[in-house]
């Protein structure tokens, strides 16, 4: 049996880049190849199972440092050919997967063993530095606030710095096949590069689950749920401010949840600035879920939480400009919630397919106005409901392995 690395900068994190490389693993295993992770730091791969529902605990993995860290995220991907390097010196590697375009020290490494590279896109970063005008990009500009002020100002420029050395160049003219997350991330990297990459939208966790028969509308509470790490491009904050009392006055007893991961220091104090800002416009804030409030703000709530706020919500709202997919969205697809997303990202074309299976927004009175009627109109609740779990059938693990399996067959 050939193997196949899977390599991911930070293993060790909960997030929507690692349940996709997650299931390429489970998809090279599928077609015969033995997978090895490759990470910068060390991880616990039986945290998987927990996370998503996929057993990793049987796949050999290595690192280049043996312990684990979740600082320095930043540096790691610039970092993560290392592991790669090793693999290949290591092993009888046939195939090798990679999710960032930081391997530029191993082109020459992987030609000239005859590798197959298979290059994943969440969303191509380096049009940071080869089209400043992208840096108006909501997505880009909220994300980046973060490194406006001492000392993260210095630990980014620095950044910056390196990525050159590190970036590899058109990934059309090196790789085997070049995937991505969405049709919008597609037209931005076609953008970039002038060619289609090919579209493969990622699985929804099978620890998850789909709902067979979604509670039904009269025993939701009116309702809307929120979901996603506490940070600025996630617009929190806008929600609060905005269109929540808005929602308010147009249905009195609208409830807001927050749910979200705040284990950093600049989640922590985005929660905070968040409660303040709920308080100031005159909500009641709680961190309990069974509390009498009119915002909940959730950090880090377990799986068993978020499931049961997703069956005792109407809605779920994404307030994110220009998210490149959206792993919440889907989540909360498969738990036959209604959504209401921004007009822009993979979030509008592939999984509300722009209008079909969710609605969109542009203006604070849009997003006021779709969700008003969602908390009080069954017939359009339930229209919706059906079409969110419609869509992610099409988004399970099996799907995703089946296609992925297809795409490297194709090209071995």
């Amino acid at each position: 049996m050939g193997r196949a690395v899977v390599t991911h900068h930070h293993w060790d994190v909960p997030g929507g880049g690692q349940l996709v490389s997650a299931a390429v693993a489970v998809a090279f295993e599928s077609i015969g190849l033995e997978p090895v992770l490759a990470s910068v730091f060390s991880f616990d791969p039986g945290k998987y199972g927990e996370w998503f529902g996929i057993d990793l605990g049987k796949y050999e993995n290595l690192s280049l440092f043996g312990f684990e860290l979740k600082a320095f995220g930043l540096y790691s991907r610039l970092l993560s050919w290392v592991p790669v390097k090793r693999a290949l010196e290591r092993y009888d590697v046939d195939t090798v997967y990679i999710d960032n375009a930081f391997y530029r020290r191993i082109e020459g490494l992987l030609r000239r063993k005859g590798v197959k590279l298979f290059e994943y896109v969440h969303f191509p970063f380096e049009v940071y530095y080869l089209d400043p005008s992208r840096t108006l990009d909501p997505y880009i500009r909220e994300s980046l606030e973060r490194y406006g002020r001492f000392p993260l100002n210095v630990y980014w420029r620095l950044f910056l710095e390196l990525v050159p050395v590190f970036t590899r160049r058109n990934p059309f003219e090196h790789t085997t096949a070049v995937l991505t997350n969405s049709r919008w991330t597609a037209r931005v990297v076609k953008e970039l590069y002038g060619e289609d990459p090919l579209i493969l939208n990622p699985p929804i966790a099978p620890s998850t689950g789909i709902v067979e028969k979604p509670a039904d509308f009269g025993s939701r509470s009116n309702s809307v749920l929120m979901l996603g790490r506490f940070s600025e491009g996630k617009r929190y904050h806008w929600v609060v401010e905005k269109v929540l009392p808005e929602l308010r006055r147009e249905v009195g007893s609208a409830k807001l949840y927050v749910v979200g991961g705040a284990r950093t220091r600049s989640g922590r104090q985005y929660l905070s600035r968040v409660e303040a800002l709920a308080r100031r416009a005159g909500l009641r804030v709680s961190g309990d879920p069974n509390a009498e409030a009119d915002v909940y703000l959730l950090p880090d709530a377990l799986r068993d939480t978020i499931n049961r706020l997703m069956d005792s919500s109407k809605v779920f709202l994404h307030a994110t400009v220009n998210e490149h997919w959206g792993i919440a969205i889907a989540e909360a697809m498969a738990r036959g919630l209604p959504v209401v997303v921004h007009e822009s990202g993979g979030a509008w074309t592939d999984l509300a397919l722009e209008g079909s299976c969710g609605l969109g927004y542009e203006t604070e009175s849009e997003a006021v106005e779709h969700l008003a009627r969602l908390l009080t109109d069954e017939k359009l609740w339930t229209h919706f409901s059906k079409k969110s779990v419609e869509r992610v059938r099409e988004l399970t693990l099996e799907k995703f392995v089946e296609k992925f399996s297809e795409i490297v067959k194709r090209r071995l």
